[in-house]
């Protein structure tokens, strides 16, 4: 049987929509729209004018306790060999595991095995995964 997360929270975002650039729509070849920040001193997104773009501040940032929470109710946990899903013995109901990439296939199997004996959620569990062959 799988493991349940142990508290199961909503996850609410103060903001969805993505900070841009400022004025990196009216220059779409030189300046992306990622956020950076300004810096002029006289220009009206640092100085916080009424009607312009916001800036990122820490109001903006998350619950502490559903902060890195996935949609399944567990917050990820990297793995890379059989000693690291060890540790997630007993946190099993507040971390599910997820296998990296550059782990092998072989390898890749002896943890989804183990971690169906420890009761240890995979995210990725499925993942290079090759049909077995019946002889």
């Amino acid at each position: 049987m799988a493991a349940t997360p142990l508290v199961r929270r909503k996850v609410l975002k103060k903001r969805t929509k993505r900070f841009w650039r400022f004025e990196s729509d009216q220059y779409p070849n030189k300046l992306r729209p990622n956020w950076r920040k300004p810096r002029g001193i006289d220009n009206r997104v640092r100085r916080r004018f009424k009607g312009n773009l916001p800036m990122p501040v820490i109001g903006y940032g998350s619950n502490r306790r559903t902060r890195n929470l996935l949609p399944n109710g567990f917050k990820k946990f990297l793995i890379t060999n059989l000693a690291d899903l060890e540790i997630l013995l007993t946190n099993n109901r507040v971390f599910c595991g997820e296998i990296a990439h550059n782990v092998s296939a072989r390898l890749r199997a002896q943890i989804v095995k183990r971690a169906a004996e420890l009761n240890v959620r995979l995210t990725n569990s499925r993942a290079k995964l090759k049909k077995e062959e019946t002889k």
